[in-house]
């Protein structure tokens, strides 16, 4: 590779029956990549199927970390082109040397940080500019100045964007409220594998388990399932928690421990951490719980739980009630509130939902509606329509 490109941290597929003719037109993906969960799951699946339907990803790592080492679905070749700060503008450059070299035919970034350098890429080659948004960037974390800085960054590097792909209706709405163009913008729901063989279960008696997965930070309300785990032990309901992701930072990790003693919950719960295999905690637990507090756009794991058939309760927050229906395909609580989360909860734990009839929904509905093929399938509609192909 030349001076002025950027380096590979990992080996290029291996042919394979499966492997995508020569023919199939380039995309790069350009990540933040430093942690895998709900987005960087969304790109790993679709590196896996976008081939399908006439496109090969790669995928550009600007802060490299956990993406490289635990992505599961593609092999997609990855280069890392770390940025040194948010406005680290010269590796648009570095960038646009990569996209000449490798022929990409779009630019596809996903975050504030690689918009920006998206758009510069874009710029210099006048290759197409395509940004993905996974959540409301205003209301990404409990960090206000955060929050406004990277929206600003956003607001700034999507006007050079042909098309912004929203992954619900409500983020595609708060996108309008910013100014976009209706002409500029397509909802493309996330969407995961189907799961090949869902074991038969049985309505859980005794002790219920209860699980929830994310990278554990503020706005996901871990705080908020702990408080009415407590509220639900009071009342003689036999329910653990199965706690399945890392947490962004030690502190916020001390300050969930601290509480979890203050709440006597000690011996309830099971720190999983990291887990590559999602779909084999989900048939762990009993219930799964989401919540969240405020910022998601379509929260893969309400999609995996789904596809896996553990129900779900979830709060009511962007995106989650486009997949989940109330009391049909899972049970919606209010956000930031314990005491209506441990209701809902309670409602499945005595029978007032059904547990069965919730599971055989859910299922039904992710496998119309939110898988893997189904979403690569829409973003390849916006290439075709940039590309006009």
């Amino acid at each position: 590779m030349s001076d002025t490109a950027v380096s590979s941290s990992s080996q290029p597929s291996t042919a394979s029956t499966d492997q995508a003719p020569p023919t199939l037109a380039k995309v790069v993906h350009v990540i933040n990549g430093e942690h895998y969960s709900g987005a960087e799951r969304v790109q790993d699946l679709l590196g896996k199927c976008l081939p399908k339907f006439g496109y090969d990803a790669s995928f550009v790592c600007v802060k490299p970390g956990k993406f490289a080492e635990a992505r599961s679905a593609s092999t997609s070749p990855i280069h890392d082109l770390p940025m040194k700060h948010k406005f680290d503008l010269w590796q648009a450059k570095r960038l646009a040397d990569l996209v000449k070299q490798e022929n990409f035919a779009v630019i596809h970034a996903h975050t504030p940080r690689t918009a920006l350098i998206g758009m510069g890429a874009s710029h210099l080659t006048g290759v197409p500019f395509v940004y993905h948004v996974h959540s409301p960037t205003s209301r990404d974390s409990t960090r206000p100045w955060h929050n406004w800085m990277n929206q600003r960054i956003e607001q700034m590097s999507i006007a050079r964007a042909v098309q912004l792909v929203c992954v619900s209706n409500s983020l595609a709405g708060h996108m309008r409220t910013l100014g976009v163009k209706e002409d500029r913008i397509t909802v493309v729901h996330n969407g995961v594998p189907q799961v090949d063989h869902v074991v038969d279960r049985e309505l859980p008696s005794g002790t219920w388990t209860l699980g929830t997965v994310a990278l554990f930070r503020p706005r996901k309300g871990l705080e908020v399932l702990l408080e009415a785990m407590a509220q639900l032990r009071d009342r003689g309901h036999m329910i653990r928690l199965r706690a399945v992701g890392p947490f962004e930072t030690p502190e916020y990790e001390a300050g969930i421990h601290a509480l979890v003693e203050k709440l006597n919950l000690g011996d309830a719960i099971d720190w999983v951490g990291f887990a590559r295999d999602v779909n084999a905690q989900f048939t762990q637990m009993d219930l799964f719980v989401l919540p969240s507090l405020f910022g998601e756009g379509l929260p893969m794991v309400v999609l995996e739980s789904m596809a896996a058939g553990t129900p779900v309760v979830a709060t009511d927050v962007e995106g989650v009630t486009e997949a989940i229906v109330d009391g049909e395909s899972g049970i919606i609580a209010k956000p930031n509130d314990p005491e209506h989360l441990a209701q809902r909860i309670e409602a499945v734990l005595t029978g007032r939902e059904d547990w069965r009839e919730i599971r055989k929904t859910a299922l039904k509905r992710h496998a119309d509606l939110f898988s893997d093929v189904a979403m690569a399938r829409g973003v390849a509609s916006v290439y075709d329509k940039i590309l006009q192909k």
